[in-house]
């Protein structure tokens, strides 16, 4: 029976510079946004494993037992990972009643849940009873990675349990963070609940809920930035649906039709990334006006370019020219075509101007919310630390 609570939490994410681009070998760069999902792992004493997810309406349970002849053959070493095993997947589909090849958020979630809960406890041959609720600030399927930040918190929660990290020391605060080695392992188990909801991730999600801050994205490479600053911005959803995979295919076609075209502003692109790095490592010794005026270019600049290569969107445009209008820059984060985009705030910004820009906003239909990026990535907290609020939801499951 499992001994200990775990309250942990993962920061969302959002692509600054780089996105489409970085199919094609360009540097991308990733940030943490401060809207984050919180996990709490404690033990069930009626011999029960239950799963407690009220933003996407899931509440099952199922008994110790049923859950044991499942378990498959486990090495005990749960720092070798491989890939999913397709036999397993359609194993755990079955037992929780799942269809095939389902993408349901919700059938995705309970599934990835399954499969680490079982893969990570499968040396011990013993599962612990438990009761896991998951409460989130960030909107499902808007590209914010609320999945990758669900499957830190699962990792982080499940290894600390099963003892294969340590429980870091809070100190004098009321949150903690894992060594390195420890986070690369959090890191890999995660990857792995992303790739039974996604199939064939990059990696990039799960790593900035891992680390946190700033990551640079290059050539499948990820590398963390270390000193960089945490930035404030309006983020807005359109909530215009659009696929990504059609508008990634749209850009291709573009390239291989417009190549003497569409490769400089790829590479254009490239250099918007490489110099927002230089500017962002500057700017963690000193941030000074100029700095801001940088970045507010490159934001410009680069909102251009992916409007260029066919992934803008009128709703974009109208964003973009209502912060405009109060001294704002903005560009769209992710695949475009709608979806989501950030505003940049300087730590000046008067507060009469982002609400008069949130308002504008909102009359046009969007969701938005002021929050940060290069906020910390996976944090364990005790439970005095949360809001009572976020402990409140928590709990009441």
């Amino acid at each position: 029976m499992l001994q200990e609570e775990y309250i942990v939490s993962a920061p969302g994410k959002a692509i600054l510079h780089g996105e489409h681009a970085v199919v094609h070998g360009k540097v991308a760069l990733a940030v943490s946004l401060n809207l984050r999902t919180y996990l709490h792992l404690q033990p069930n004493s009626a011999g029960k494993v239950t799963i407690n997810l009220p933003n996407i309406y899931t509440f099952l349970s199922w008994d110790v037992s049923s859950l044991q002849a499942l378990i498959p053959d486990g090495t005990g070493d749960l720092k070798s990972t491989s890939e999913p095993d397709p036999e397993f997947i359609q194993k755990l589909r079955d037992f929780a009643g799942l269809a095939d090849q389902s993408t349901d958020t919700r059938n995705l979630a309970v599934l990835a849940f399954l499969y680490v809960y079982l893969s990570v406890f499968s040396s011990s041959r013993a599962l612990p009873s438990v009761t896991m609720s998951v409460w989130s600030e960030l909107p499902t399927g808007a590209g914010l990675g609320s999945s990758a930040a669900y499957s830190v918190c699962l990792s982080a929660a499940l290894l600390s349990a099963r003892g294969a990290v340590t429980c870091p020391s809070f100190g004098t605060g009321h949150t903690a963070r894992w060594e390195e080695e420890e986070l690369e392992l959090i890191n890999k188990w995660a990857f792995q609940g992303e790739k039974i909801i996604h199939g064939n991730p990059s990696g990039v999600d799960n790593a900035v809920g891992t680390w946190g801050g700033v990551l640079r994205y290059h050539a499948g490479k990820i590398k963390p930035l270390r000193s960089v600053p945490v930035l404030r911005i309006l983020l807005t959803n359109t909530k215009i649906p659009r696929s990504t995979k059609v508008l990634v295919a749209g850009v291709r076609d573009k390239i291989d039709k417009f190549p003497a075209i569409m490769k400089p502003v790829l590479e254009s692109i490239d250099a918007i990334s490489c110099t927002c790095e230089r500017n962002l490592i500057k700017m963690a010794s000193e941030a000074t006006p100029e700095h801001y005026t940088v970045l507010e270019e490159l934001i410009d600049i680069n909102q251009h370019h992916l409007n260029v290569i066919g992934v803008g969107h009128p709703s974009l445009d109208a964003l973009c020219q209502a912060t405009l209008a109060h001294g704002l820059h903005s560009k769209l984060t992710g695949a475009g075509g709608g979806g989501c985009a950030i505003t940049l705030l300087r730590p000046d910004t008067d507060c009469s101007v982002v609400q008069k820009s949130v308002e504008e906003l909102q009359d046009c239909g969007y969701d938005c919310w002021e929050t940060s990026i290069g906020a910390p990535g996976v944090l364990l907290h005790s439970p005095s630390s949360l809001k009572d609020g976020v402990l409140q939801i928590l709990n009441s499951y």
